[in-house]
């Protein structure tokens, strides 16, 4: 872009507005409903009511408020805006067709269809001008609270009085269903403890959903509530009022200590004499009868289909150019930057660029031999605090576990609303929402997320390992306490099936070390990896740091398994283990070798990555033609058959653990040496 500065367009009022000729900002509300009652009917299939009835709300905040480039969309100070309520992403989808973005009304046609840019839910990376996944509801909102920690946290690390280069609001629509959601109270309630004042979320309060009106469910104080969640509450306004919705936009911009909430009424359906205000229009095509007298009563023509008036885009054109300039002036503001604050301006750049400075992991500990060893979140800890001092970017966190999963650095101090140039969050007892708001920092860029909580507790925040992984981002999940191996916390916390459950998640690394050093390797594999999350498990109770003169190098961990200790000829019988398991195995290897077997031991720290080897290699650490295979782990055997074969046996729990010491569970559970042992001579 050019670095010439551009003046600012003149601010608006809400008598400006009243002056604009009414009926532009009308046709474009028009021509929004029109689009998205003519793709859904094509498709028959979707979601035409939200839509239609938040058309008045979207062409307000995007023809005079939303700071955006469509010819460039990933400037790092765009306006975020998140569409939560994703059910209605044809009103999105119209959004950016008609601002100019690079989604031609053919892609609008084939909305719904295979191989098309506009999915039934708006996805990240799938489509231009879309900031994040949604869908599934509640995390849209979520992830948008990332987005505005982020950008209060890069702002207070990188603006000077004289260049203020990071400057910018996050909005949200969100739906009766997300404000429904659980997720969205665990994250709102930290947002306003944050004091988010740049994070703006209209509420379309049209109180229909899927079954039929909120007051079969919904019925408590909204306003009230986000009130007592330290939230600036505006409304409830006319969602179809243009004059109202500017002058609560302004209100919400002028509140810079507390993130804004507008209740909007509106109509779901808006214009449809049959299906307006009605449970119909929130999840079905109108039908061809339907199609036509909703076109009658809107004054939108009946063909042709998808029909874009003259004039239609003008404001959102003009608004779309608005963007370009501002963005202009800012690439100016970051030359200016770059020249009073090099330093400074070179490190903004290479965290936007997502790339690891030269070294990052020269600090990273090599842990020496030990008998007695360490626990692997121990070993984390440590491994973190190396990398925390030399990668300023990671922002780290807890569920209230802080102690516990080893997250906290002496590098991380305390992000608060009065300091938010801190780099951890105490997330509290909210898991699914800390997952949600790690991913709104990769989204946002500038910043990456890790946060920790007890392997047990993914349950909670399935849903947000599961997103990250569908769009590619990378988060580090940092699950300790990951087996029966806690003791005697008990069944209800000793996680046995979440180890299968996190793998069976498509993109999402898995990675359970044996010891520390396989631990720093986990780490190493974690931070450079770039297009998907990755779970960490680790254990609470110590394991042997193993002499790795006597083993082979823990590197091994960056391709997922590898050969740990191997035989003296070709081997009659493969052990397979991870994590706190790989020390059971290698007993029963010395306890094979005494009757004259010969055993291979495999650390396989991560499936995923493992899988991804050429196929070669695969073989060389699993040769195919070697069958007598025994794989070990503390926890559920499902999963396993794909590496031991018909013939194998799997030495796992598929029961839940029981209160004790560690040592008794295993024993009582059978999670010993010499169940491996009689495991290996069974299969011989």
């Amino acid at each position: 872009m050019s670095e010439t500065l551009v003046a600012e367009p003149p601010s608006e009022t809400s008598a400006d507005l009243q002056e604009e000729p009414v009926d532009l900002a009308a046709l474009t509300a028009r021509t929004i409903r029109g689009l998205s009652i003519d793709a859904v009917q094509a498709a028959n299939s979707g979601h035409p009511g939200m839509p239609m009835g938040m058309a008045d709300v979207a062409t307000v905040l995007w023809t005079r408020f939303l700071k955006h480039n469509p010819k460039d969309p990933d400037w790092p100070d765009r306006d975020r805006f998140v569409l939560s309520a994703g059910h209605g992403s044809m009103l999105l989808y119209s959004l950016l067709h008609l601002s100019g973005y690079n989604l031609p009304l053919e892609e609008i046609r084939n909305f719904r269809q295979l191989g098309s840019k506009t999915p039934g839910h708006p996805e990240y990376g799938h489509t231009p001008g879309v900031e994040t996944t949604t869908g599934p509801l509640g995390a849209g909102l979520s992830n948008a609270i990332g987005m505005a920690v982020a950008e209060k946290h890069i702002a207070a690390v990188f603006n000077t009085d004289e260049h203020p280069i990071v400057d910018h609001h996050t909005y949200v629509i969100a739906s009766d269903g997300d404000l429904m959601e659980g997720v969205t109270n665990e994250a709102s309630s930290l947002a306003g403890h944050l004091g988010l004042g740049k994070l703006i979320v209209f509420w379309d309060d049209n109180r229909i959903s899927i079954d039929g009106s909120t007051d079969l469910t919904f019925t408590e104080d909204v306003n009230a509530r986000y009130r007592a969640l330290g939230w600036h509450v505006i409304g409830p306004i006319n969602g179809h009022d243009h004059v109202a919705i500017h002058d609560a936009i302004q209100q919400a911009k002028a509140e810079s200590d507390r993130p804004t909430l507008i209740d909007c009424k509106t109509t779901i359906g808006f214009g449809s004499p049959n299906r307006a205000s009605t449970a119909k229009s929130h999840g079905e095509p109108l039908g061809e009868e339907e199609v036509a007298l909703t076109k009658d009563n809107l004054g939108i023509p009946q063909e042709p289909k998808f029909l874009v008036p003259e004039g239609a885009d003008t404001l959102l054109k003009e608004q779309a150019f608005s963007g370009m300039e501002a963005h202009c002036k800012w690439e100016g503001r970051h030359s200016e930057y770059r020249d009073a604050n090099p330093q400074q301006a070179v490190e903004f750049e290479r965290r936007f660029a997502g790339t690891l400075p030269e070294g990052w992991d020269a600090d990273i500990p090599v842990f020496e031999a030990d008998e007695k060893g360490m626990a692997t979140r121990a070993a984390s800890g440590k491994v973190l605090e190396a990398i925390t001092a030399s990668l300023p970017e990671l922002i780290g966190g807890s569920a209230d576990l802080s102690g516990s999963n080893k997250t906290e650095t002496s590098a991380t101090k305390h992000l608060t609303a009065g300091d938010p140039s801190g780099r951890y969050v105490h997330y509290g007892v909210r898991e699914h929402a800390m997952g949600s708001i790690m991913n709104g920092f990769s989204l946002h860029g500038g910043v990456r997320g890790y946060g920790g909580t007890f392997l047990i507790f993914y349950d909670y925040m399935r849903p947000p390992v599961r997103l990250a992984a569908l769009m590619g981002i990378n988060p580090v999940f940092v699950y300790t306490h990951d087996s029966i191996g806690l003791g005697e916390d008990g069944p209800t916390h000793q996680p046995v099936e979440q180890l299968a459950g996190l793998r069976s998640v498509p993109n999402c690394w898995v990675i359970r070390p044996a010891d520390a050093n396989e631990t720093a390797e986990a780490w190493r594999v974690a931070i450079k990896r770039t297009e998907g999350p990755t779970a960490l498990a680790l254990t609470r109770q110590s394991v042997p740091t193993m002499n790795r003169s006597d083993y082979a190098s823990a590197e091994g961990v960056r391709r997922g398994g590898y050969v740990l200790s191997d035989s003296e000829g070709t081997p009659d019988v493969i052990l397979i283990a991870t994590g706190s398991e790989v020390q059971l195995a290698l007993e029963a290897k010395k306890a094979l070798a005494n009757e004259g077997v010969q055993a291979r031991v495999v650390s396989m720290p991560c499936w995923g990555l493992f899988d991804e080897q050429e196929e070669a290699y695969r073989k060389e650490v699993l040769p195919p033609a070697i069958t007598a295979r025994v794989a070990v782990e503390a926890g559920t055997s499902f999963g396993w058959e794909r590496y031991v074969g018909l013939k194998g046996k799997i030495v796992g729990i598929d029961r839940f653990g029981e209160s004790a010491p560690y040592q008794e569970i295993y024993q009582h559970l059978g999670i010993t040496a010499e169940t491996v042992f009689a495991a290996a001579k069974s299969v011989l």
